[in-house]
Order: structure tokens, then sequence, then C-alpha cells
């Protein structure tokens, strides 16, 4: 999959099957409408490209919105490639690029740039200066623009929608189980880690610290992990705090990783962290002994689970 910043792409891959949109999550909503473009991939000898923004416009336009995203880009863009996406405009939104009028979008970016054979969008899109665009303006420009506009019937799972927002109310309220079924895998974060106050080995439990950035905070407790380290094949498991330890006072939002039967020293690194299961909710302990306790119930269940 080729990648680029901006609409000056060669050649070969204009006239192509486009598809727009954030893709938070590249769920299973998501990857209905990626099956489909695969089908017309097929019938129409045409390539696959995909137009994301980075930042998120909604993170853009509300800067107090840290924590908010799904995935990053790099998991986005190793899910696209898994979905035979053959190239992305990973767009930089910016202040500039906000003010771009709906239909110039249209004429300018769509049509004369990347010359748009099949575009690909959920029925509430909306793009555009002061989101002023959306489908029916899309419908309006299909002729004079020479594309097919391809509005696929979004996917529903007990009666509702499956959108990045109902995953996310899925990991806020705990139900992990929910958010990684409708996600069609295991939700990770991906992080380097980092060096910490060392709490953890201190009270006989090491751990890995990791800096969750913009990522979602998922319901703050205990959750069985396994964790992806480079280019090894094969996933270590582990049991993860995501949260604020409220036992020692910390301020900051962190996910601390235990990995199990594992020794070696990876400061720096980076890593994935698949949530498995959510174990419990975190909470405040009177001392060390009642808290090690718990760990240790903590990892009997952690590690059943990941049996």
């Amino acid at each position: 999959m080729k990648v680029f910043k901006n609409f000056d792409i060669p050649r070969k891959y204009l006239k192509s099957i486009l598809l727009i949109g954030n893709f938070d999550g590249i769920h299973l909503g998501h990857q209905k409408l990626f099956n489909k473009a695969r089908q017309y991939k097929k019938k129409y000898k045409s390539k696959i490209g995909v137009i994301t923004f980075n930042p998120m416009p909604k993170m853009f336009f509300n800067k107090k919105l840290r924590n908010f995203k799904l995935m990053n880009l790099s998991q986005k863009t190793e899910q696209f490639k898994k979905q035979k996406v053959d190239f992305l405009i990973n767009q930089k939104f910016s202040k500039k690029f906000s003010k771009v009028k709906a239909e110039v979008f249209i004429k300018n970016y769509l049509n004369k740039k990347i010359k748009t054979k099949f575009l690909f969008v959920s029925n509430n899109f909306k793009f555009g200066n002061k989101r002023e665009g959306d489908v029916k303006l899309l419908k309006f420009f299909e002729k004079e623009c020479n594309y097919k506009l391809i509005i696929p019937t979004p996917l529903k799972k007990n009666k509702k929608i499956i959108s990045s927002t109902l995953i996310r109310k899925n990991l806020l309220s705990g139900n992990l189980y929910n958010a990684n079924k409708l996600l069609n895998r295991n939700w990770e974060i991906e992080g380097k880690i980092q060096k910490g106050r060392k709490i953890g080995r201190k009270i006989g439990f090491a751990t890995c610290n990791i800096d969750i950035e913009d990522y979602l905070i998922a319901k703050p407790g205990v959750y069985s992990v396994k964790v992806k380290l480079g280019k090894r094949t094969k996933k270590i498991k582990g049991i993860a705090n995501l949260g604020y330890r409220p036992t020692f006072k910390q301020k900051k939002i962190l996910l601390e990783v235990n990995l199990f039967k594992f020794n070696e020293d990876i400061y720096n690194r980076i890593i994935k962290v698949e949530f498995i299961k959510f174990i419990r909710s975190e909470k405040k302990f009177k001392n060390i002994k009642q808290l090690t306790n718990q760990i240790k119930k903590d990892i009997k269940v952690a590690k059943k689970s990941l049996n």
C-alpha cells in the first residue's frame, strides 16, 4: 500500500474507488464497506484508495478532547493493508484545509486532482467548511464530476448501528467483550515503554509503563492482556492496570503491564497491548499487603482467561 500526504498522486492511482472517513477502529461496519469496495475492484479492475485525516477533525476543533482515539495512525495503516487498500491519502487536517468549501473539495480534489470513479461514504458523512457538505451535495455533483456515489446500508447489531461511538461507549463502561466483538478483533494500545517509579518492582510485580497519549481512556481497572513485542510472532501473556493507581495517589493516567514469565529489559521499545478481558474496576487499598493479595487474585483470573 502506498501512502501519500496530499492529493498529488501518480497517474496510476487516478480513476479509483475512493473511501473517505476517519475510520477510527476500522470496525465491522467499516469492514463491510471495504468488502463492498473489493467487489467493485474485482468487477471494474480499479484500485482502492482511502482518504483519512490527521488529526481527526473532531479533535482538531475541540482541543480539550485529549483522549478519544481507538487507534493510532500506525495501527490504522496496518488495518488498511489487511483490507487490501492500494493507496492511502493521509491528509493533514489544518485550519487552512478546514476552510475548503465543500463544492471546491468535490470539484478540485475529488474530480480534478484524483478523478474519482466510485465514491464510498457513510450516510451521515459531512465535509467542507463548517461541515456544509453532505451526501445530498455529493449526489448533486455526481454527473458533473463523473463519479458514482455509493452509500452502503449501515451495519447493525442488536438494532444499534455499529460505529466508533458505540465502541467507545462500550470501552468506557468496561464492556470490553462487546467492544472486541464490534471491532472483530481485540482492542489494542500501541506505545513506548517508559521508566516509571518502579513501585511494581518494589512490591514484587514489575511492570512496563506505557504512555497512552491520545488513546481513549477505557474504564480504569485491571485487564488480562496479550503483548506483541517487535517482530516476535508469539504474543506474551500478562495483566494490565489502566488507571491512576489510587493507592499511590498517581495523578496521570497510566497503562502498566506485568508480563508473565518475562524478564528482559525493554525500556524505550514499542509494544502493542491487546486487551482480552476486563477483570475489575480500579480501587484504592488501605495498605500494600491488601494490594499485593488482590494482585495475586487478579493474576489467577487473568491466566485463566488467557488459556
